[in-house]
């Protein structure tokens, strides 16, 4: 009976056949099933259009060695060796795999010591007859048929970015066999094309990795929700690797609970969008009528950086502020808090505040009613000025006279003041997620600034409004 085990590469490669035989359960699959991926594979990975394909999972091996390439048959006899005789071999036991804990047998080659996988077998571990970080001293890691089986799959269902793959894997089973499902239609398409046209090397992925992992995380829970299947977020970690000897290398990648949850919340239809617009926001810009399209997203590539960045990720994202860039072509650099106030949501940031900083909701409401009440002071008295510095100022002791000078002038006709004592040390005082004060005022700022735009200050107001500069936290006073 065959089940996840938490191996990457295992529970991938076995996402990927049970994407394939198109079912859920593990335990439903038979040999008739393991037999028809092993045909496919047979059928295309001795192709010379999947060699550089292959090249990053599976280097010196049967099916990408020059000594085979001239030879097909030679091919055909590796496909065999690995992904039939392996699995099905009755020969004699020789230790228990490392992975499923199932039998270890003498099939992989006569010409390597009894039922040992290396490099060529599976990405990143040591060549042959390297003893180093191997009990006993005996090369090799033990393997048994069918995780060696599920680890040739694999590549199928990954992803191929910058001449590396990209794996995915959740702890969440039925995201990971999605995931694994949406690179598995891609790969499928690609083969076929090239070897339709007779192209040596599939087609590369549009975009960056980063961007590719998020694109395609998106459209996999979006899919979801549509039908109904999306349950529990759950966190993931991308592996985006190559085994190639000359040039090994391993980035991981990870997403966490809480992010994965923001997203998939994100994409039901109450914040869907202001998410569209976001991210329609966040494409690199590409200039000249013979540009190529764009190969980044920079609203998708910094979601890999939360929850760790949160303070700029709010100040660019969901408070629109200009930040400096030296990425070419990068719009963060020409946001406005004041052109781009229609795409400032409150909605949307308190969901951001509940999934990815996890604050409560007592806290969250404190910050919105102020900012309402400071919104409304400014559409009252008209107080362009306080609205600016507000918004501008980068000290703090500067940040508190301001708002103590407003709080004055409010009470000079016998209004109550815009906030009480122990809400403004609440808020600005005492420790806000570890970030300093000025992660507060940006908050109340986008409440402001949403009530602002709909009384129709904010556009009325626009053109005397100061050029705004671009951020850099590092000049400001804790």
């Amino acid at each position: 009976m065959l089940e996840f085990t938490g191996h990457p590469l295992f529970d991938v490669g076995l996402a990927t056949v049970l994407a394939f035989v198109k079912k859920t359960d593990p335990r439903d699959l038979n040999d008739d099933d393991l037999d028809r991926v092993a045909e496919y594979i047979k059928e295309n990975y001795v192709v010379d259009s999947l060699k550089s394909f292959l090249d990053v999972a599976f280097p010196n091996s049967g099916f990408t060695q020059a000594a085979y390439s001239k030879t097909p048959e030679k091919r055909i006899e590796y496909a065999d060796h690995v992904l039939v005789t392996a699995r099905n071999s009755s020969q004699p036991q020789y230790g228990r795999c490392v992975i499923t804990g199932r039998p270890v047998t003498e099939a992989l080659s006569s010409k390597l010591p009894p039922g040992r996988a290396f490099r060529q077998h599976i990405p990143l571990i040591t060549g042959e007859n390297i003893i180093n970080f191997h009990p006993n001293g005996e090369p090799g890691l033990p393997i048994s048929g069918l995780a060696l089986f599920m680890i040739q799959a694999m590549p199928l269902g990954s992803g191929v970015v910058g001449e590396r793959l990209l794996v995915v894997h959740s702890d969440n089973n039925r995201l990971t066999m999605a995931i694994a499902a949406e690179f598995l239609e891609e790969n499928r398409r690609n083969i076929h094309r090239a070897r339709l046209e007779g192209s040596k090397e599939l087609s590369p992925a549009a975009y960056r990795v980063g961007t590719q992992l998020v694109h395609v995380l998106v459209n996999v829970q979006a899919d979801m929700i549509e039908r109904g299947l999306a349950g529990e977020s759950a966190s993931i970690t991308a592996y985006h690797m190559s085994n190639d000897g000359k040039r090994t290398a391993l980035d991981i990648y990870h997403l966490p609970l809480e992010v994965t949850d923001f997203i998939q919340t994100a994409l039901y239809p109450q914040y869907r969008s202001t998410w569209n617009r976001l991210t329609d926001r966040g494409w690199q810009i590409t200039k000249g009528s013979k540009a190529a399209g764009p190969t980044y997203n920079i609203f998708y590539e910094d979601l890999l950086r939360l929850p760790h960045n949160s303070w700029q990720f709010i100040r660019t994202y969901l408070l629109r502020r200009p930040r400096r860039s030296r990425r070419p072509g990068d719009p963060t650099t020409t946001y406005s808090f004041t052109s781009e106030a229609d795409l400032i949501s409150w909605t949307f940031t308190d969901l951001f505040l509940r999934k990815v900083l996890r604050m409560d909701q007592v806290h969250i409401e404190t910050l919105r009613n102020l900012g309402d009440r400071l919104a409304e002071y400014v559409v009252e008295e008209n107080d362009r000025r306080f609205f600016w510095d507000f918004s501008t100022v980068r000290r703090y002791p500067h940040f508190r006279n301001v708002l103590i000078k407003a709080n004055l002038r409010r009470t000079k006709d016998n209004s109550p003041p815009l906030f009480s004592f122990d809400e403004f040390v609440t808020v600005f005082e005492t420790e806000l997620m570890n970030h300093h004060w000025s992660l507060a005022r940006d908050l109340i700022l986008i409440r402001m600034i949403e009530r602002l735009y709909a009384a129709g200050w904010i556009q009325s107001n626009m053109e005397d409004m100061p050029v705004e500069q671009e951020f850099d936290t590092s000049g400001e006073d804790e």
